[in-house]
């Protein structure tokens, strides 16, 4: 901008000559430059303020658009984050129906190395080797001195290990934050907790998730930020579990078992209060699946439900109640028991060639007669058999609430025939898994209604269809209560608690046909007490063997009977039970005239 001079020389001489004052040209001139620079600012201010009200237009219009966008979007709870690794929020506790602790989450560090940021390689790898023995030096320092920039040492340390490392003073040696997960009671419930490991992993952050039992089924709501603050409340009594925990791994030391499982269930809700699989693991260092051989012999696999077995007598119990059910017996008709029973060209025997003649269906019960089982399952047929079985829930895996459940689906035979029917009735022929046993028998023990086994706590009795009428699963549980009164459980008498069960001695079968002459899976079923029922409890032991006779005694009577009367005394009183009188019926009353 050319600007004009206050005093230009030619105006003030043509002033002078006119006699006029020089000075007035002057502040003519600057009246004039103070209006120009007065409009200059006038206008540059009115361009700033349209800038800036331009911009708050913008601001406020970006504001409104997202708080538009998310008033119309479904609400959704935030993950947390860490930069490099998207983790789920805190994994929720586990605790039983007491609300006592079974498995929780640990803050503790795991350990990497940045060999370019190292001062001393040899130095470090030999320092990690001393609060780490189970590290190979040589690869340590092989990995430290060659192109790897970045690698993991531990992901889970202590933390005295921690200082341990810090104390080595390398600046390459660097910690993770970690979320660990811990079952404070260690070999406790192992096979329901199954156990986590970390999922998507980073330098800030990891993810826990389940890799098996209820820990894998639940994965969901135990990652879920929402339940966070809620543990999962799970039906097992922790006190009772100990106990059976330590009842069977005593009894199958006793009784020179390979394995050993039981199931503890409330007979109203289908809770199961206590489950046991031995050998057992600890969750916490949970060991590798074994990748050759039975898959049985590992400590991972889960009798209770994994194991589907053939299990012998205890399923005479459901053949007698269904022919009462059906009306073609009661409990005091008598069936021949002594003729042969021949079917499609196989002759029915008895156990160690006993002949009982003629006996009551109670007595068939008692003494656990294979001919008059199969007799009454004849006059029952392949098709109701079937249905009745079916309703139970042995056709289907069970739906208890561990990933492992769902690989335990009986074997059913593939074509059902009479000798089927027969076989099945006396526990041969259909395979199921002692959870399934422990629903069926609760049905028996609970007037009729079939269970649907949980692991979950439940706030009051859950009633199922009923698969039964009560007088036929009263004669049930009189039936049971006989085997231990008069028959072949007469080790399970536990004073005060008044146990009914059924015995059941299986050949174990041979992997490629057959069964084996020397091995067997000794089961028993029971109910306690048997005139109010309130739980089930189921024992089986693999391949066990009595040896304190002449022979080994492999039979369930010599058995799990025992190991079974041993846990209801102890558990009894766990449950809050108190030892009673058992009551009598009227009819057993005699009244008679006192003389004088």
């Amino acid at each position: 901008m050319i600007r004009t001079p206050l005093r230009p020389l030619a105006r003030i001489l043509e002033a002078r000559q006119k006699g006029e004052n020089p000075d007035a040209i002057e502040n003519e001139n600057k009246r004039i430059r103070h209006e120009q620079m007065r409009d200059q600012s006038r206008l540059r201010a009115e361009g700033r303020l349209l800038v800036l009200g331009a911009f708050f237009f913008c601001a406020f219009a970006v504001v409104g658009a997202r708080m538009a966008m998310l008033a119309s979007t479904d609400p959704v709870e935030p993950r947390a984050h860490a930069p490099g690794a998207v983790i789920s929020a805190s994994r929720a506790d586990i605790v039983d129906r007491n609300g006592n602790l079974l498995a929780t989450n640990f803050d503790t560090h795991a350990l990497y190395a940045q060999p370019r940021h190292m001062v001393d390689p040899i130095m470090a790898a030999k320092g990690l080797v001393k609060v780490f023995p189970d590290l190979n030096e040589e690869r340590l320092i092989k990995d430290f001195t060659g192109k790897r920039k970045f690698l993991w040492i531990k992901k889970k340390i202590s933390p005295e290990q921690k200082q341990a490392v810090h104390d080595i003073g390398d600046p390459g040696l660097l910690f993770a934050p970690r979320d660990m997960r811990l079952y404070p009671n260690g070999s406790l419930a192992a096979h329901v907790m199954g156990g986590a490991s970390y999922g998507k992993e980073g330098v800030h952050a990891a993810e826990v998730i389940g890799v098996a039992g209820v820990e894998k089924y639940f994965d969901d709501y135990l990652r879920d930020p929402a339940n966070a603050g809620k543990p999962l409340q799970l039906s097992l009594d922790l006190t009772v579990q100990a106990a059976a925990e330590r009842v069977l791994w005593g009894g199958m030391k006793l009784m020179n078992a390979k394995g050993a499982t039981s199931v503890l269930m409330d007979v109203k809700t289908g809770e199961v209060i206590s489950v046991v699989s031995l050998p057992t693991f600890d969750p916490n260092n949970r060991p590798r699946p074994a990748v050759e051989g039975d898959a049985s012999d590992s400590p991972l696999f889960n009798r209770s439900v994994q194991g589907v077995y053939e299990l012998g007598s205890v399923f005479k119990i459901f053949t007698a109640t269904q022919a009462i059910e059906l009306g073609l017996v009661n409990a005091n008709t008598i069936i021949n028991t002594g003729t042969p029973l021949k079917v499609g060209g196989f002759k029915i025997g008895e156990f160690q060639g006993k002949n009982y003649g003629k006996l009551s269906v109670q007595d068939i019960i008692v003494k656990s007669s294979n001919r008059g089982t199969g007799r009454m399952a004849l006059q029952i047929g392949v098709n109701r058999q079937k249905e009745f079985l079916q309703s139970l829930g042995f056709f289907e895996a069970t739906p208890f609430e561990i990933v492992e459940a769902g690989g335990g689906k009986p074997l059913l035979p593939k074509r059902w025939t009479d000798l089927s029917t027969v076989t099945i009735s006396y526990g041969h022929g259909l395979s199921t898994s002692p959870m399934h046993l422990a629903a069926g028998y609760a049905a028996i023990a609970n007037g009729g209604y079939k269970v649907k086994p949980t692991l979950l706590k439940q706030d009051k009795p859950v009633q199922g269809p009923r698969v039964m009428s009560e007088r036929a699963a009263r004669d049930g549980r009189n039936m049971l209560r006989a085997v231990v009164a008069k028959g072949t459980a007469s080790f399970a008498r536990v004073p005060g608690y008044f146990v009914g069960g059924k015995t059941g001695t299986a050949d174990k079968p041979k992997p490629r046909g057959g069964y084996y002459k020397k091995k067997t899976l000794a089961t028993f079923a029971s109910i306690f007490p048997s005139h109010d029922p309130k739980y089930v409890l189921i024992v089986t032991l693999d391949e066990p063997s009595e040896n304190s006779g002449e022979k080994p005694r492999r039979t369930a009577g010599w058995t799990a009977v025992p190991v079974a009367a041993e846990m209801i005394r102890r558990v009894a009183p766990l449950l809050g039970l108190r030892p009673t009188v058992e009551p009598v019926s009227e009819a057993v009353v005699t009244l008679t005239s006192s003389s004088n």
